[in-house]
């Protein structure tokens, strides 16, 4: 699920040259889409509505969120870019908190389950993993083939160098907008994923802290192929997992701080990137 939402930031940063620390707001945007109008959610306050036609809706609000936020990012890069988007990371964190009729303020969702399907119930460990996997895969697939297309060239061209593109007759604006969308779509589908493994969304599952995550998986895997989003995100899981027997459990932050350093000092390519270098050489 880490890995499905890292993706969307790796495909924007690594072949578009876009850093987004917004990428967390739009998998939650998904989510509360989701449990809001979701059949299995507890809360009385949305309209229940059928888990396919439910989660489409999920999946377009993401992908046109992320549109938006293409929208107003593109029209400048680097730091700024990262500014901005930090900003509506922080606004949607603040309109979730705030907003009772549609978020539900402080208290979220809670009980929202996946769905079943021809009687098979996702909620149960095993099949709601293949369906993780399954998804983690095809939009795998789907960035590896988007590289490779025109699209993707173009893309690739925008990221290094845009003046260029511009002078070629290509929309860089459009390109990016469309980037943006992409990358929606993807962390849409990582937010359902992570609001039924959890069975509730709150205002703390999208704050600034949980959207910087985001960013230190991609960095730690590596934002020059794809498979480095789920290799950070692997790394991450372990880490998380298995630092209470090496340290204080409340120093995970300080070790996830060090390891992070000494990959941008000595493995600027991420986990990825080293393998990648062991196997040329």
């Amino acid at each position: 699920m880490l890995g499905t939402i890292a993706l969307s930031l790796v495909f924007l940063a690594g072949y578009g040259g876009m850093v987004s620390l917004a990428q967390l707001a739009v998998a939650g945007l998904a989510g509360y889409v989701a449990a809001h109008f979701g059949i299995q959610s507890d809360s009385s306050l949305g309209v229940l509505l059928p888990f396919g036609l439910n989660i489409a809706l999920a999946i377009l609000a993401g992908t046109l969120f992320g549109s938006l936020i293409g929208v107003v990012a593109v029209r400048c890069q680097g730091i700024y870019m990262i500014m901005i988007t930090l900003a509506i990371a922080v606004c949607m964190f603040y309109l979730a908190r705030q907003n009772l009729g549609f978020f539900n303020a402080y208290n979220g969702f809670h009980g929202v389950a996946p769905p079943k399907i021809l009687g098979l119930d996702l909620k149960s460990p095993i099949p709601f993993y293949y369906l993780c996997l399954g998804s983690s895969i095809l939009l795998y697939v789907l960035v590896c083939h988007l590289i490779q297309t025109p699209f993707g060239l173009a893309l690739q061209g925008t990221r290094d160098d845009s003046r260029k593109m511009r002078t070629l007759g290509y929309n860089v604006e459009r390109i990016r907008i469309f980037a943006f969308a992409i990358a929606g779509f993807i962390a849409a589908v990582g937010g359902l994923l992570k609001l039924w493994y959890a069975g509730s969304i709150s205002p703390g599952s999208i704050n600034v802290g949980a959207s910087i995550v985001i960013l230190i998986i991609a960095i730690l895997g590596g934002l020059s192929r794809p498979i480095g989003a789920f290799a950070g995100a692997l790394l991450f899981v372990i880490i998380q997992n298995f630092a209470i027997d090496f340290i204080d459990r409340e120093r995970f932050n300080t070790m996830i701080g060090i390891i992070l350093l000494l990959i941008v000092l000595f493995l600027p390519g991420g986990i990825v990137g080293f393998f990648t270098l062991s196997r040329g050489k």
